[in-house]
């Protein structure tokens, strides 16, 4: 999650704090719109455990990366 707080901060300019907050808010938010199979898993794919973000989200979806 750490890679995805500091992408805000670098684009948006908000304090590390703020953008903690920022980003789990989303992912939070993000868990109870996806279907439960998806949402189950967002923390790992954030926080990129197993792998890149677009390598997780690709998992996650069903999808090979190439």
């Amino acid at each position: 999650m750490n890679e995805l707080i500091n992408t805000l901060i670098q684009k948006t300019g908000l304090p590390e704090d703020k953008a903690g907050i920022a980003v789990d808010t989303v992912v939070n938010y993000l868990k109870t719109k996806l279907p439960a199979p998806i949402a189950s898993q967002l923390d790992s794919v954030v926080s990129g455990e197993g792998g890149g973000i677009t390598e997780r989200l690709g998992s996650v979806l069903g999808k090979k990366s190439a």
